[in-house]
């Protein structure tokens, strides 16, 4: 069985080198580079499972190199950064990234996430998947076949993630998902660290929805539990 891959994207030597160990160690092949140019170039040269990407990098936004990869491959991107603020997880995730890690981290958690990250299939599809391919709910239309969703006939822009997310509540209208069920179908994992990453992407996929002027069917809150998707 062939390594997994991980391209590790961080200006700081001695940060850059700890990431590298705990991975290796962990039985991946790593590669590292310094600097979002290096990292645009080694994607293209061989894309890999997963990139660990430092948001503040020295010649480029981390949020600017997370478009660009995502734009031209499907690998998984975890940032690593020193702004933990809510406008910062929220711009990085927008921008296609699979989840994020604030620093000072933990080698074991960055190994644990990585993992959870490579158990996930490389174009994920929602279970329990409808017997019809399209989902038609009022305004909406989430098409299984062609990964597209579609307000009053209009293609809405959305990340691999939003999609999936949205996916799993259009296949049960009404019904209300755990954030841990989210996690577990759209993340495959059961680490309850990453019920902030739903609540993030859940933020992010309303607001492209309003904009796209959805009124019905609408993404609520269930205080505590998770969220239903109603009309």
């Amino acid at each position: 069985m062939s390594e997994h891959s991980v391209l590790v994207v961080e200006d700081t030597e001695e940060i850059r080198e700890l990431v590298c160990t705990v991975l290796r160690r962990a039985g991946m092949h790593v590669r590292a580079v310094a600097s979002g140019a290096q990292a645009l170039t080694e994607v293209r040269r061989a894309v890999p499972d997963v990139v660990v990407l430092d948001l503040g990098l020295p010649d480029a936004d981390g949020t600017e190199v997370c478009r660009q990869i995502r734009a031209e491959s499907e690998c998984y991107v975890l940032m690593l950064t020193a702004r933990a603020e809510e406008v910062d997880l929220l711009i990085g995730l927008a921008v296609g990234a699979d989840g994020y890690m604030a620093k000072p981290f933990s080698p074991r958690e960055l190994v644990a996430r990585v993992q959870a990250m490579l158990r996930r299939p490389r174009v994920p599809a929602p279970v329990p998947a409808p017997a019809e391919s399209v989902v038609r709910l009022a305004e909406l239309e989430v098409d299984e076949d062609s990964r597209e969703v579609r307000v009053d006939g209009a293609v809405v822009d959305l990340t691999r993630t939003e999609f999936d997310l949205l996916a799993a509540l259009a296949s049960r209208p009404g019904r209300v998902l755990q954030r841990e069920t989210l996690l577990r179908e759209v993340w495959r994992t059961d680490w309850e660290g990453s019920v902030r990453l739903v609540e993030a992407h859940m933020s992010n996929l309303r607001r492209k929805l309003q904009a796209a002027g959805l009124s019905s069917p609408e993404i609520r809150t269930v205080r505590g539990v998770g969220y239903r998707l109603v009309s």
